[in-house]
């Protein structure tokens, strides 16, 4: 009997990225870090997940390393997957919503950390800008936003 071969596909790298709101905050501010390796600017606590690894562990680890809150995660927000996301290279990104108490700590892959009211954001990493606008829309409305599917056929 043969064996077949698998051939590994090209794929984009998977992320996480997570959207922090402080519960024990009147206003419920949301994370932000600013980052300590390129790209430099302000962004949603993320980053890789390990091979073996869940995206739900993914995020709650990278939230904690970046932010020593620990999370608990509410919902995903959505998937990202804009192959020009990332100028590092094609990422795809499980973006989840997340509650958390406490003070926030800039570690490991973040230079620093703020809390935001997500009314009135920095200019913003990656694609950022447009998960924090779908994660207004859920929290005015109680809805996620519609799949993008623009250039589709």
């Amino acid at each position: 009997m043969s064996e077949a071969r698998f051939t590994r596909p090209v794929t984009p790298l998977l992320t996480v990225d997570i959207v922090i709101e402080l519960v024990d905050r009147p206003e419920r501010p949301i994370v932000l870090i600013e980052r300590k390796y390129p790209p430099f600017g302000w962004a949603l606590p993320g980053g890789f997940v390990d091979v073996g690894e869940s995206l739900e562990l993914a995020a709650v680890r990278e939230a904690r390393e970046e932010t020593t809150l620990d999370v608990t995660l509410q919902l995903l927000l959505g998937n990202y997957s804009d192959p020009s996301r990332d100028p590092r290279g094609h990422t795809a990104s499980a973006v989840y919503l997340a509650t958390a108490r406490g003070e926030p700590l800039a570690a490991d892959d973040a230079r620093n950390v703020k809390l935001y009211d997500p009314e009135h954001l920095p200019a913003l990493a990656f694609d950022h800008g447009r998960i924090l606008a779908d994660y207004l829309h859920y929290r005015k409305s109680g809805e996620l936003q519609r799949l993008q599917t623009q250039g589709f056929t």
